[in-house]
This record gives structure tokens, C-alpha cells and sequence, in this order.
């Protein structure tokens, strides 16, 4: 699929001047657009080695933060009023000229960010998680290289020279060490974090096997459902072949759980108190009612599965409908429920109707955003997306949409460190309520309702109280005279063998209209699809997502959808940076060539993905989830909420670094008494920075404990006092940027 960024042209007006006129007038040439900045280049070689990679959405949005975050305190080294986040350092500017600071920023960012990446994608103990040819580590060497830099400088030991290459390596330094104790390293050990913890919200730990902490069955995709499923619970798919939307084949056999130690990874902006408890808790997903296991949520779960497959019933529907931002979007937060935007906010103008199949449009979309269009995953789609913006002639690059017109450099720093402080804090929300509540899958909830029957009719036909709703045309029961010669059931399509079955064989069970699965024509991902599947009647027990065969439906639980929780946190960030939620001027489009897509032939005719603001993009970016089969809309709508929450809250942090106000936020100090006498005092810590415990008789003369100041990995801190002084009265909290 080929996604072509393009941007409102002006109308040409049917008014001809004058010769004079044309002769008289200035000519305006076009000026080239300025070269990109060095952030900006880091940034493409960060996203071009994650689309080499195995799409890994919690890992990939930790590697865009930490690389992010390590360009920001290279060029807040050279800010006066900037704090750097983990490492902060200043470095005198006394008798430098602009142009040799903004260079020198240059140098120590491209340091700091080489050495981030090429750690973080150097060849891996298994060739088949990462880039097994090692592109990246060597495009990473070529990038510093022609950038001036040198690879021996880099890859020599860290001093304290004051030079830029050595300052941009000692924040690489600061960066990967405070990453190797953020809980998502390889290293840390963390099943054994949580398997003992018995939460009555997930399935019950029966066992440890790889990253499976759930007493689950596998759902082998040729056979149906088996039996014992939990239609409640994350099944993992048994997939014979694997092949990651980007083209990289990986083993074979039952998924484990991608990011599984999410739940316990350090955030940027997100505070808890309870470690075995989700950063944000919408409430958790809803759950079918089973012998011995009532649900309230049950007519829930059901009407989302029934919409699930009616959306799959839709992916051919040839209906034109209008998908400007006019009649499509601006809908109230965590809804569907908007119409559109009565006018272009900027420039108050009518937006022209975007007319297109809802069949191309909703297949494009599912595609579009499944994992970014270049499989860059949900988080570098929206560092692409950033990057847009930027581009842009018609932003005014103000911080916050106020103060004074920043250089290029400064907006992409910040740019980019906000929009992945955010995205990093939606994969540590979203995939800690993925590892709290095992969400269902569409996969699970269908299969195993149709597989039991219908319970829309207690007097019909195929009645059971776990069955899936009837909808004429989308769910039905195959009876003698659907099945009849000539009727809609007499053949039923085989999604296995890609043939039909006779219906006749069929009565009484369950019956779906619906997507049948990728044609078996089609090229391996990722390629040009030459053949399209058409939606026509299937056993429901056998439905499918509008997915690729070898990959399906992703490896990790549904509940909350990370699109839906990126998304909608990036497109916060977004707005409070440029301070406005709108794209500049207003509209913002990709087009999607005809017949570019690689699941499915199509569209028929080029389509046009619209948004007015950022808001709608991330919608549209949850949407697309439900019509690809992969979630059900209280993900996406929960999601978006979550997401919203986490964009704010980075953003809110992001800007006290930039305007140096964080060193001012107040330490509360608590002190309480625990066994033995001893005084245990608490704090409300800032991750990144050192704090040290003093304590004092008469709040005059204080003295430090212990020999070193503690850097924060957390925002809980604790100390306890295992021999207090009878005179010693008071306890207080100092907080530093350095030891």
C-alpha cells in the first residue's frame, strides 16, 4: 500500500488577468525546504531500524523515548534554562556565537542518539527477533559518519571532557543505564514479579510456560474452538507460520505474550501507589456469563461481537459515502458520536466532500493504521506524523502556540520527546491493563458463540445462552430451506480449504456473512495484493479478522486497544504543543493509491484518509482496529480515554523540563513509625533526579543519612531510619540534578 502525504491544493479562480498584469507581477518561486535537522535525521534512521525490526508496539515506543529523551538533554546541555531529563548537564556558552552553539548541539545530539540506537538494535542472541542482516547498526555508523562524527570517538570510554561528543555520550551513558533498571530490559527477571500475586481479575496463573501466565488453551486457527475455552480470557493463537506485517518470518507455534512486563515499566508522566495495579483503570473489559460465572456485562459482550462481524459484513459495500472532515469525525471523547466539522476552523471554508466506497474505505483504513503504514508501529507512526506537522508551512513553531518562533531544532527535540513521552506512557497503560485483565480477543468471542449457538430466540432453532446474537444478513442459524438449492446457504465457504461446503450438511449451526480470509493468490507479506477475498457466508465458528493469515490476530490480550491509547496520547501531545487541536490550516490528508494494499486487491480507486484534527486521526486509528476484526469498540473507546489521560499528563511534565520549573515542585515528606521503633520516611520523588535523606534536632543544623544521594526510578520514595537518635526530631527530602 502506498500512502502519498499531501496537502490541500488552492483552487484555481476562473478569473484571467491581464498580459500587463502577468508581466508587471513578481513571480513567487517556490523555496526548497530547509535541510532537516540533526534530530530530525536521527529520528528516520530510529524509525527505518524499527521497520527492519519485529513490530514490538511497548518496545519500539520505549526505544523512541529513551532516544528522544537523550536528544533533548543533549541540546538542553546548551539551554540555560532547559532541565534535562536523567541526565542534566550544562555546559558554559560564555564567548560561543549562535551558530557555534546550535553546532555543537549538533555533535552531542547525534552522539548521544548513536549510541542509544546502536545498542538498542545491535545484533541480538537470536537472529530471528531482530534484523538478522544488523541494517541498522550499520546504517546508524553511516549516518554518524556523515554527519562528521567519529564511530572510534564514540565507541571509545566516556570522559568529562566538556566537549560535545564526550557530553552526548555521557547522556547516552545516563540514558541506557537508567533503562537497564526500568523493568522492561531483558535482564529483569519479571514473571516472578506477579505469577505469585493471585488477582482476582485475571485468569488464575496455572502454570509458566515462555510468557503464558494464564490457564488458557490454544486457539489453533484450523480447528475451530476447543473445548474448555474461556471466552472471557486472552486465548493465544497456534499459528503452523508466522509473518510479522512487515515481512520478517518468525517460528511457528503458540504466541506468547509481546511486552509482558509492561505492567512494571518505569513511565514518564504516570504515578500509582500499588505496583500490581494498573497506572489507569477504565474499569476493565466486558465478560460473557457462564455456568457458575454470571455477568452484568454479558448483553454487552455480546452486541460487541455481533458488531464485530457486522463490520466484516461491510468490507465489500459499495455505497458511497462522504469522509471529509466536514461529515466525518470531531466526536466527543471515547464516542463515534460526532458528525463532522461545520466549517475549516482556520480558514472558515466549507470542506469539499470526500466521496468514496465504504467498502475501499474501510479496508484502506484497517490497513493504513494496523501497524503503521510502513510498519513502524503505532508509535513511530506518530513520530511520521509529528514530523508532518513540522513540515508544514502553515505551523507557526511557538511552544504551546505562544511565546516566540523556535529554530527547527528546538521544535523537533521537543517534538519529539513529548509525542514519545507520551506514547511510552500509552504502552506502559495500555499494556499493564492488557497484563491486569487478559482481555477476550474478537477471534475468541465470536468463534465460541457461534460454536454454542444463538441467543437471540429461546424458541428457535440452535438456542444456547452463551450463543452469539441473530442479525438478518450478518449472523443467522442454517436451516433446511436457507440451505435449500438456490438459497443464501446452500454453499457455505470452507475458510480452511478456500472451497464451499454444502449447506444441507450444515443446519443448525451458526452462519456468518463475513470476510473470508486472505486469498490464497496473494503474495507473503508484505506485497501487493493481485487478488481480493469477497465477504460471502462462513461458519461463524471459523471467522477471521481482516488480517493476514500468518499473522492474524496480534500476541498479546485485547483490552485496551494500544492504537486506540497511543493514538489518541500522541494527538494530545500534538495539540498542546502547537496549541491548537487542528493541523495547520486546518486539514491534513494522505492519499492511498488504487490497488496498493497488501491484505486484500483494492481500493478500486485512490482514497483519501482525511482529518481536521489531530483528534480525528487518532479516532480513525482506533476505528480501524474494529474493522479489522481486532478488537471490540470497548477497547478502542476505553483506549482513547486512557490514551487522552496519558498525553496530557507527558505533556504537563515535558514542559516543566523546558521551562526549568521542575526543580520547583515541592517535596511532601511524610514520617511514620514502624516496628522496632524505627522511622520509615517517605516522599513524592521525581524520577531522574537524586534525593537525599537529612535529618536535624532543631531544623537548624541538618545532617545527610547514608552516603549517597538515591536516584529516583520512581515517584514513591523511601527511606527508614533503622537507628534514630533520641534527639533527632525532624526528617526533610533534598532533591538534586546530580549526586
Amino acid at each position: 500500500m502506498t500512502a502519498i502525504l499531501r496537502k490541500p491544493l488552492c483552487t484555481l479562480r476562473a478569473v484571467i488577468p491581464s498580459l500587463a498584469a502577468l508581466v508587471s507581477a513578481p513571480i513567487a518561486l517556490a523555496q526548497d525546504p530547509p535541510p532537516p535537522t540533526v534530530a530530525r535525521q536521527w529520528d528516520d534512521q530510529l524509525l527505518g531500524a524499527i521497520r527492519l525490526n519485529v513490530p514490538n508496539p511497548p518496545a519500539h515506543a520505549r526505544n523512541i523515548f529513551h532516544t528522544a529523551a537523550a536528544m533533548y538533554a543533549a541540546w538542553a546541555a546548551y539551554d540555560p534554562t532547559a532541565v534535562g531529563y536523567i541526565y542534566n548537564e550544562k555546559i558554559p556558552l560564555t564567548g560561543m556565537t549562535p551558530a557555534q552553539i546550535e553546532a555543537a548541539r549538533n555533535e552531542a545530539i547525534s552522539y548521544a542518539a548513536y549510541r542509544v540506537l546502536y545498542e538498542r538494535f545491535k545484533p541480538p542472541p537470536t537472529p530471528e527477533d531482530q534484523d538478522p542482516q544488523n541494517t541498522s547498526t550499520t546504517n546508524f555508523t553511516l549516518k554518524l559518519t556523515a554527519l562528521g562524527c567519529s564511530k572510534a570517538t564514540s565507541t571509545a570510554p566516556v570522559t568529562n571532557d566538556p566537549t560535545p561528543s564526550e557530553l552526548g555520550k555521557r547522556v547516552a551513558r545516563a540514558i541506557l543505564t537508567w533503562g537497564a533498571s526500568d523493568a522492561f530490559a531483558s535482564g529483569v527477571n519479571y514473571p516472578q514479579a506477579y505469577t505469585d500475586a493471585v488477582n482476582p481479575n485475571m485468569a488464575k496463573p496455572l502454570s509458566v510456560l515462555g510468557n503464558n501466565f494464564y490457564n488458557v488453551q490454544d486457539m489453533p486457527l484450523g480447528v475451530g474452538v476447543p473445548e474448555g475455552t474461556n471466552p472471557s480470557y486472552w486465548q493465544p493463537l497456534a499459528l503452523s507460520a508466522q509473518t510479522t506485517q512487515n515481512g520478517i518470518a518468525i517460528p511457528g507455534g503458540t504466541q506468547v505474550f509481546v511486552g509482558v512486563q509492561g505492567m512494571a515499566t518505569t513511565p514518564f508522566s504516570l504515578t500509582r501507589t500499588d505496583p500490581l495495579k494498573p497506572w489507569i483503570d477504565p474499569g476493565g473489559p466486558s465478560r460473557l456469563s457462564t455456568p457458575g460465572n454470571p455477568s452484568p456485562t454479558d448483553n454487552k459482550y455480546k452486541q460487541q461481537a455481533l458488531a464485530v462481524v457486522r463490520a466484516s459484513s461491510q468490507l465489500n459495500v459499495e455505497t458511497l459515502v462522504d469522509r471529509s472532515p466536514g461529515a466525518y469525525g470531531n466526536n466527543p471523547l471515547g464516542t463515534d458520536d460526532g458528525a463532522g466539522h461545520p466549517k475549516n476552523p482556520v480558514t472558515n471554508a466549507d470542506f469539499t466532500p470526500n466521496m468514496v466506497k465504504l467498502g475501499d474505505f474501510v479496508r484502506v483504513m484497517a490497513e493504513f493504521w494496523a501497524d503503521g503504514p510502513r510498519s513502524e508501529t503505532p508509535p513511530g507512526h506518530w513520530q511520521v506524523l509529528a514530523s508532518e506537522v513540522a513540515d508544514d508551512h502553515e505551523l507557526v513553531k511557538k511552544i504551546g502556540g505562544t511565546g516566540p518562533v523556535v529554530s527547527n531544532l528546538e521544535w523537533d527535540v521537543k517534538a519529539y520527546f513529548v509525542v514519545a513521552a507520551a506514547t511510552h506512557d500509552a504502552a506502559c497503560a495500555a499494556w499493564a491493563l492488557k497484563r491486569y485483565y487478559s482481555g477476550m480477543r474478537p477471534i475468541t468471542m465470536i468463534r465460541y458463540m457461534s460454536a454454542k449457538g444463538q441467543s437471540s430466540d429461546p424458541n428457535g432453532p440452535s438456542y444456547h445462552t452463551e450463543g452469539i446474537p441473530l442479525e438478518p444478513g450478518v449472523v443467522e442459524v442454517i436451516t433446511k430451506a436457507s440451505s435449500a438449492p438456490g438459497q443464501r446457504h446452500a454453499k457455505v465457504w470452507d475458510v480452511f480449504t478456500a472451497g464451499e461446503l454444502d449447506g444441507e450438511l450444515l443446519i443448525g449451526q451458526i452462519a456468518v456473512y463475513s470476510w473470508p480470509g486472505e486469498h490464497p493468490g496473494n503474495k507473503a507479506a508484505p506485497s501487493i495484493a493481485d487478488n481480493q477475498s469477497l465477504v460471502r457466508w462462513q461458519l461463524g465458528k471459523d471467522w477471521l479478522p481482516f488480517q493476514r493469515k500468518t499473522f492474524n490476530t496480534p500476541a498479546f490480550p485485547g483490552y485496551i486497544s494500544g492504537h486506540s491509547t497511543f493514538s489518541r496520547a500522541a494527538a494530545e501531545a500534538l495539540a498542546l504543543l502547537t496549541g491548537s487541536p487542528y493541523f495547520p490550516g486546518g486539514f491534513h490528508e494522505h492519499r492511498i493509491a488504487a490497488n496498493t494494499m497488501q491484505i486484500d486487491k483494492g481500493p478500486s480507486a485512490d482514497v483519501d484518509l482525511q482529518w481536521c484534527t489531530y483528534y480525528d486521526a487518532a479516532d480513525q486509528a482506533g476505528q480501524s482496529r474494529r474493522w479489522g476484526g481486532i478488537h471490540p469498540s470497548e477497547d478502542d473507546y476505553d483506549g482513547r480515554r486512557t490514551g487522552a489521560v496519558c498525553g496530557k499528563s507527558a505533556y504537563a511534565l515535558a514542559a516543566k523540563y523546558w521551562d526549568g520549573s521542575i526543580v520547583n515542585d515541592v517535596i511532601v515528606p511524610t514520617i511514620s513509625m514502624v516496628e522496632g521503633g524505627k522511622v520509615k520516611v517517605t516522599w513524592n520523588a521525581t524520577r531522574g533526579m537524586y534525593h537525599r535523606v537529612q535529618h536535624s534536632p532543631d531544623l537548624i543544623n541538618w545532617t545527610g543519612v547514608g552516603t549517597a544521594a538515591i536516584m529516583a526510578y520512581d515517584t514513591n520514595g523511601s527511606w527508614t531510619d533503622e537507628t534514630p537518635a533520641a534527639g533527632d526530631k525532624f526528617y526533610r527530602v533534598v532533591r538534586s540534578l546530580v549526586p
